[in-house]
C-alpha cells in the first residue's frame, strides 16, 4: 500500500514539507509506504472549465497536475500539504487541486473514489482552520474518506526550525500517520473479507434556475 503526500509549498524543503516528512515517516514504521510530490514554484494555471480532459482524458495542460495524476490512479490514500497564505490555501495547490480533481472527474478516471484522503496545513500563527476546510472540500466532493487526528491536522512556525519544535503540532502528524495506516489496513482486510464497494448510482444534477 502506498500514500501520495502533496507539498504545495513554493519550498521545496520548507514547513509542510516538514510536516508531511512526519507523516510520511510514520506511515513507514506502520509498513505502508509512501511518496512526497511537490508541485513545484513554476507558474501553474487554474482550470479555464475548456473542458478538454472529457475528450483526450488530460487537462489541457502540461505541468505538475499531468506528473501528479499519473502517480494517483497506483495511489492507495492521498495527504495534501498547503502553507496559510491570507487565511486560505496556496494559490498554487488551489489551481492544481482543482485541475486534478475536476480533470481526474470529467475524464472517468476516479483515482479518489473511496481512497482515505487528509490535509495537513503550515502557517506561523493564524489562518489554519479555514485552510484546513477549504482542502477538505475536495474530498468529501469525491466520496474520499476523510482521515483526522486528535487535533486539527496542523504545524506552527516561520521555518523549518520552528516547526520541529512544535511538539504538539508534530505529534499530530504521527497520529495522522496511525490513523492513514490503519484504516488502510482495515479497508484492505475489508476487501480480502468479501465486503464489495457501495451500489453506484447515476449522477442526478438538479438545475435551481426556475
Amino acid at each position: 500500500m502506498k500514500v501520495l503526500l502533496v507539498n504545495g509549498s513554493p519550498h521545496k524543503e520548507g514547513c509542510t514539507y516538514t510536516a508531511l516528512t512526519e507523516v510520511a515517516e510514520t506511515l513507514n514504521s506502520e509498513g505502508i509506504d509512501t511518496e512526497i510530490f511537490w508541485i513545484g514554484n513554476k507558474p501553474l494555471s487554474g482550470c479555464i472549465a475548456c473542458k478538454t480532459c472529457a475528450e483526450k482524458k488530460e487537462c489541457v495542460f502540461n505541468d505538475s497536475v499531468k506528473d501528479f495524476l499519473d502517480l494517483a490512479k497506483d495511489a492507495d490514500g492521498f495527504i495534501f500539504g498547503s502553507p496559510v497564505h491570507y487565511a486560505a490555501a496556496s494559490g498554487a495547490i488551489t489551481s492544481f487541486m482543482d485541475r486534478a480533481f475536476y480533470s481526474d472527474m470529467l475524464a472517468g478516471r476516479q483515482s479518489f473514489y473511496l481512497k482515505p484522503a487528509a490535509a495537513v496545513v503550515s502557517a506561523r500563527r493564524a489562518g489554519t482552520t479555514a485552510t484546513f476546510d477549504q482542502l477538505n472540500k475536495y474530498f468529501t466532493i469525491s466520496q474520499m474518506p476523510i482521515v483526522s487526528s486528535r487535533y486539527w491536522n496542523m504545524v506552527h512556525g516561520a521555518t523549518p526550525e520552528d516547526v520541529k519544535k512544535d511538539l504538539e503540532g508534530l505529534q499530530t502528524m504521527r497520529i495522522l500517520g496511525r490513523n492513514m495506516a490503519w484504516f488502510l489496513k482495515c479497508k484492505e482486510a475489508g476487501i480480502k473479507a468479501g465486503v464489495t464497494f457501495p451500489e453506484r448510482e447515476e449522477t442526478v444534477i438538479t438545475n435551481f434556475i426556475r
